[in-house]
């Protein structure tokens, strides 16, 4: 279906306020316009930066339908689009303009318009696409989708196509926590045969960056976090060694395994002192990937003479430095090919359940949670 359709009623999962639970509620969304494609949700992931925007961690404005690691099937295409069609298989990944400098170099992570697009709340033109059961327009367009909803209005160049032999439910975190994880191994850091690396959190991003570093070769491959269970399915998906950070200390450990430091590193926390003892851990002419997302204005310190006479690097890496349509069919095929099991790593909630699944992912119970749509 190639012309705008008519709105529909869906069901999607609200923040009304700071740091109050989400709610679940009928509401109306309009027809895909332009580029956009209508998607039938099937599934959603749960991810740590849903959490923290409805903690008002960054300022999305509210009322707010979250959910950016959808996976469904289009059912109707707007004018403009050209290479996506009703019956598509798609992961929905983060929104990008699609013409700034960083994203004409295939670096749309780093979108000038990143956080307009991902975090804004509304279309380009300020409006939206969603109302509320009393016809009040509900913040949307988060990641440029909105999945926490039956429906969910994408991009064509944010809805990535994928093989219909894999299962659609499972790949939704994809788009965003998996390929964040191995991308950053893979495209970012460049792990090599050989090296060594650590895992700094072993959550659903740490664990994706742990198996991506058994697939590039890295010789040592330490996980570092404070939950035993955690601890112990890294080991079962490649780590060579792990680390209870309640139990040690994380530079001293690391010294023990490999005196010289690690050659790569990944923090996915969000916590300050870990990233600073994971630059203390590295060696010379190591690097360490930041992806770990801390309250806006969170600073860390480090000690200029180790950086500048060790060659060492910092460096922050968005979304894995990915192109998602290369990038997550890759990992699919890797999947299917059982050399990159994810669904490992998973946990199945209906929507209804979403505030429980809040509450397990952060106890830590929870690794990833995806979200089935009713019906």
């Amino acid at each position: 279906m190639n012309a705008e359709t008519a709105a529909r009623d869906i069901t999607v999962a609200v923040v009304r306020a700071k740091e109050q639970p989400f709610t679940i509620e009928r509401a109306r969304l309009r027809g895909p316009r332009s580029d956009e494609v209508l998607v039938r949700v099937v599934a959603t992931g749960l991810c740590h930066t849903d959490l923290i925007v409805r903690d008002q961690f960054y300022p999305v404005p509210l009322p707010v339908v979250l959910g950016h690691e959808g996976a469904g099937v289009i059912e109707a295409v707007g004018p403009e689009v050209k290479g996506l069609k009703a019956g598509d298989h798609v992961v929905l990944a983060y929104g990008v303009c699609g013409h700034c400098k960083q994203c004409s170099g295939g670096h749309g992570a780093y979108c000038e318009d990143f956080y307009g697009q991902n975090f804004g709340g509304s279309s380009d033109d300020g409006s939206n696409a969603i109302e509320d059961a009393h016809g009040q327009p509900l913040h949307d367009h988060f990641f440029a989708q909105s999945s926490f909803a039956t429906y969910a209005l994408a991009r064509e160049n944010n809805a990535v196509k994928v093989s219909d032999a894999a299962p659609l439910e499972l790949l939704g975190p994809l788009g965003c926590g998996i390929q964040t994880g191995a991308g950053a191994v893979i495209n970012s850091l460049k792990v090599v045969a050989g090296s060594r690396f650590a895992a700094y959190g072993a959550g659903a991003v740490g664990l994706s960056a742990v198996m991506a570093a058994r697939l590039a070769g890295a010789a040592i491959i330490i996980a570092v976090d404070v939950v035993p269970s955690r601890l112990e399915l890294a080991k079962e998906l490649g780590a060579t060694h792990v680390i209870n950070s309640r139990e040690q200390d994380i530079v001293e450990a690391v010294h023990a395994i490999t005196p010289d430091g690690v050659d790569f590193a990944l923090e996915s926390t969000g916590r300050v002192d870990v990233l600073e003892q994971g630059v203390t851990a590295l060696a010379k002419l190591g690097v360490i990937g930041v992806v770990g997302a801390s309250k806006m204005g969170t600073l860390a310190s480090f000690d200029v003479n180790n950086l500048l006479m060790g060659g060492r690097t910092i460096r922050g890496v968005v979304e894995g430095d990915s192109v998602p349509q290369v990038f997550i069919p890759q990992l699919v095929e890797l999947y299917l090919q059982g050399r990159f099991p994810f669904d490992r790593l998973v946990t199945f909630y209906p929507l209804e359940q979403i505030n429980q699944a809040a509450e397990d992912s952060a106890r830590g119970e929870t690794l990833k949670a995806i979200l089935r749509m009713p019906g």
